[in-house]
């Protein structure tokens, strides 16, 4: 991988982590578009680690409430008290289903799911899905009002952006907003839980991260991480600040173009 890839592939990760478009499913369509040959997983680890850096930076004040309130709930084995105290646990609990499930398909995440035209596919139909849910639910409650039921239905939403294409943040954003949950707040509790799942599977991924970077001196994964990280950054801030106004409809009509574009491209090729 050239350097150039590098940084195109962590422009990628840090636009598609956040906003509802899927990364996984660009990692995967964007080198076969351009002919690139295929970058692995631990790679894509590395990427997915810029934008965990991004979503602790940006959020860094609300990580050291919530991990103080977390603390203090074990202690004093107490849920009562600030609101953080309790959305802590709604983080840990949502984080269950997408680990769980994500390590029993692991192995067809870095096979069968990785073909253009499942990406192709999940693209154009979860845009239809998000396109509904957005467009009747009844958005009324704020981050505040999120309950067990909530994060446990929001957790197994994000298991299913095990299939690239889906968008783990499109999943639980979804499913926020199917919660009842408005716009801003479903984005905010999507972009949180991100960092368990992504922390988790930087740490599983350590041994290759490290052989990767001693193949090649590191900087092609240096590149990679510091672009998503500086992207991820950019794109929550744009994110938060886009819904408060605005409907989620330019990032369904974009994957439905995107989805047409890659079975254009597939059956030309043929």
């Amino acid at each position: 991988m050239n350097y150039l890839q590098s940084i195109v592939l962590g422009l990628v990760q840090g636009l598609g982590e956040f906003l509802p478009i899927s990364s996984s499913g660009h990692l995967i369509v964007v080198p076969w578009l351009f002919g690139w040959e295929e970058h692995s997983l631990s790679f894509d680890v590395m990427l997915h680690a810029g934008t965990l850096f991004a979503v602790v930076v940006y959020f860094w004040r609300e990580w050291l409430v919530l991990l103080k309130e977390g603390f203090l709930s074990i202690r004093d084995r107490e849920l009562a008290g600030p609101p953080e105290r309790r959305l802590f646990w709604y983080i840990v609990i949502a984080s269950v289903p997408g680990a769980v499930i994500g390590k029993l398909l692991e192995e067809k995440a870095e096979g069968a799911f990785r073909a253009p035209l499942i990406v192709a596919s999940a693209l154009a139909a979860f845009a239809v899905i998000f396109y509904l849910i957005d467009r009747f639910s009844g958005r009324k409650r704020n981050l505040r009002s999120l309950g067990l039921i909530d994060s446990v239905a929001i957790g197994i939403s994000q298991a299913v952006a095990i299939i690239p294409g889906v968008s783990r943040s499109g999943a639980t954003i979804a499913c926020g907003l199917g919660m009842g949950l408005d716009r801003e707040s479903s984005a905010k509790f999507s972009f949180l839980l991100s960092a368990p799942i992504i922390f988790g599977a930087t740490v599983l991924k350590l041994g290759d991260i490290s052989k990767m970077a001693a193949a090649d001196g590191g900087l092609s994964l240096l590149l990679g991480f510091l672009t998503s990280a500086v992207t991820g950054f950019l794109a929550i801030r744009y994110l938060l600040s886009y819904v408060k106004k605005h409907t989620f409809n330019i990032f369904i009509v974009y994957r439905i173009l995107f989805s047409l574009t890659i079975f254009s491209v597939f059956f030309m090729r043929k």
